[in-house]
């Protein structure tokens, strides 16, 4: 099992940026694909973004596209998400969740492992 703690979220306007992380320990990272996944209150926890064990594949939702980068540092065991243009309709709890294969996969019974989330909220 890997723990994961997601950390950054806060309040920003619309338009602004923030830049999550998340931070692994236990099993071996490296081996592993990450994704960020947001949960908004009254609706599904929805697919944000994933990159593959080494970086070389990674998908985006089409709603974040363009705006969010994700990236991973198999060395400090962490993964981000960079968010710029930030809009209301982001505002939501940002879960960082570890893979069952190397692959991306935007299922969120592809993931085993889950953080306990970040609060992003944004104001218009």
């Amino acid at each position: 099992q890997v723990r994961l703690e997601e950390s950054g979220g806060r309040l920003v306007q619309a338009g602004g940026s923030l830049r999550l992380s998340c931070a692994a320990s236990g099993r071996t990272f490296k081996n592993y694909a990450m994704g960020w996944f947001r949960q908004a209150p009254g609706k599904e926890r929805e697919f944000v973004a994933a990159i593959s064990y080494y970086g070389g594949f990674i998908h985006y939702a089409d709603s974040v596209k363009g705006r969010f980068t994700i990236s991973r540092d198999n060395a400090k065991m962490a993964v981000y998400l960079q968010m710029n243009g930030l809009q209301p309709e982001d505002t939501a709890v940002y879960y960082c969740a570890r893979g069952r294969t190397g692959s991306t996969d935007q299922d969120t019974e592809a993931y085993a492992d889950w953080g306990q989330g970040t609060q992003v909220t944004v104001s218009s």
